[in-house]
């Protein structure tokens, strides 16, 4: 999850490549603020147009109330508890309290949006442990406030006008957080219900297809509210049985009194089960020190406040809060260098010029330091059968989150094989861990330079592609591969791993910040 210089034996940029470059110049909570202001922006436009009909005023009023009251009682209430706010969250759950609620003037139906904006910003703190929120904010907001009778959410974002933009929204928001996989088990299950019951209703086949996604929420809300990463499940498989189980209560007709089979409800019930998977809470890290890995890359060390569960290969969010925060936001995520149980972890990060708002943070951390970790996740982990052969490939600070693997024994029992891909040889990262690993270590240096004794020099220069990878690694087709790096040397080695005829290839590409 750390930034890497892109190979200068890497191919022309791929478009996925580009795209990950632009995309990771942003958080993903900047990129949803950023599309779901222009998603309101469209909405004003669609309304001016006479393709919504809430009128004008109306809908600046409402837009105006959500985003004002969840903002000011967010840094009240942050003030109160004596921490931090974290403005962009509090807008990004008013743009989306904008979207559930009904642009109105009465009375009671703004009061109910009045209600449902300062419940969302108290869910953070009071529906939260150990400083980790556990149900999503706006949905979290809508549901108590619909208890009360002030207001229903009625998630109008769903109306077909609205797709021209929805639609590249989500898709944008659900490739920059790797959750296409998750949306569409959400997608298939939820559609697949509505359709059933609108066929079984005399809907022809194609209506009964266009309608749950062009007029229910189900875009709206898996791109924009199932992806919050703080009430996620930390594996893929969880994530993607939580899909389909939130996808069943969305959509299947039930009503126990006051719970009945609203979006908000199935939310929180995904989020709850979601928080009892994972690590339950956020905590403290205490700072404890810094050393220089490579000229270009440093290593942080903290303490947790309490054990972190965490498996080798897995990233943790950091929020590093700064007063000149740039494009990407206060939190950021990093792989996880050191083994579960280690009484510190630590991170390395690449650290040369220039420097992002976070790193400068980082930089000027001082012993007894305190930053707060928010989350825990990822799927880079190695196979189940403790024996099965792998290859990593890690261009330059993408050898980060191979180290927790290694350094939790992983080459005592299997045979793994790491190539290190590097400027030269004073670039390699980790070279003591590397060396006491007992894996067999190759490099592939682009200046030419030797690389330490106990490496295999893998040569220098030009493009690593498919023969040449077979030749450094000739049964690479009985080994999984996992490959790390910038988006630009990650698709390059990817198509190398497979013309080399790897059958089993793991990607963890991430962009400079």
């Amino acid at each position: 999850m750390n930034p890497v210089a892109a190979s200068k034996a890497g191919p022309t940029l791929s478009f996925a490549a580009w795209l990950d470059t632009l995309l990771g110049k942003y958080t993903m909570y900047r990129l949803i603020l950023l599309v779901l202001a222009a998603l309101a922006a469209y909405s004003l436009l669609l309304n001016a147009l006479g393709w919504l009909t809430f009128g004008i005023p109306q809908m600046l009023v409402h837009l105006a109330l959500c985003l004002g009251l969840t903002y000011v009682s967010n840094r009240g209430l942050a003030a109160l508890f004596r921490v931090r706010p974290h403005s962009e969250s509090s807008l990004i759950t008013g743009l989306l309290l904008y979207f559930l609620f009904w642009p109105s003037f009465l009375p009671m139906d703004m009061a109910g949006v009045a209600l449902a904006c300062v419940l969302a910003s108290a869910s953070k703190y009071a529906l939260a442990w150990r400083g980790r929120h556990i149900f999503n904010p706006a949905a979290a907001g809508a549901f108590v406030a619909g208890l009360t009778g002030l207001n229903i959410a009625t998630w109008w974002a769903a109306t077909p006008a609205m797709l021209w933009l929805l639609v590249p929204g989500v898709l944008l928001v659900l490739y920059r957080t790797r959750k296409f996989m998750m949306a569409a088990v959400f997608l298939i299950v939820g559609t697949t219900i509505v359709a059933a019951e609108l066929l079984q209703a005399g809907m022809s086949p194609g209506m009964a297809l266009w309608q749950p996604l062009a007029q229910r929420p189900l875009l709206f809300f898996v791109g924009f509210m199932m992806t919050e990463p703080l009430t996620l499940a930390p594996r893929r498989w969880q994530q993607l049985s939580l899909a389909a189980v939130v996808g069943v209560l969305f959509t299947v007709p039930y009503n126990f009194g006051f719970i009945v089979n609203t979006p908000e409800f199935a939310l929180l019930v995904g989020n709850l089960l979601a928080f009892l998977a994972g690590q339950r809470g956020g905590f403290k890290l205490r700072f404890t020190g810094a050393r220089a890995l490579t000229p270009s890359t440093t290593e942080f060390a903290f303490e947790p406040s309490r054990p972190v569960r965490f498996a080798p290969g897995q990233y943790m969010e950091l929020d590093l809060p700064h007063a000149n925060p740039d494009g990407k936001g206060r939190r950021r995520v990093f792989s996880l260098t050191s083994a579960p149980g280690s009484r510190t972890v630590t991170f390395g990060v690449r650290t040369a010029e220039p420097l992002s708002a976070a790193k400068k943070v980082l930089l000027t951390l001082k012993r007894g330091d305190e930053v707060a970790a928010t989350f825990v996740g990822g799927d880079f982990v190695l196979p189940r059968d403790p024996q099965a052969p792998v290859l990593l490939i890690a261009a330059g600070i993408g050898i980060t989150p191979f180290l927790a693997h290694l350094a939790s024994g992983a080459a005592q029992d299997r045979d793994v094989v790491v190539l290190v891909l590097a400027r030269n040889s004073a670039e390699i990262s980790y070279a003591t861990e590397l060396q006491a690993s007992g894996a067999r270590i190759l490099a592939r240096l682009a200046d030419g330079s030797v690389p330490p004794s106990f490496i295999t020099d893998a040569g220098y220069g030009g493009r690593l592609d498919g023969p040449s990878l077979r030749d450094l690694v000739p049964d690479i087709a009985e080994r999984t591969v996992y490959v790390s790096g910038s988006p630009a040397s990650v698709a390059s080695l990817r198509i190398a791993a497979r013309k080399a005829g790897a059958r089993r290839v793991h990607v963890d590409s991430f962009s400079g910040y």
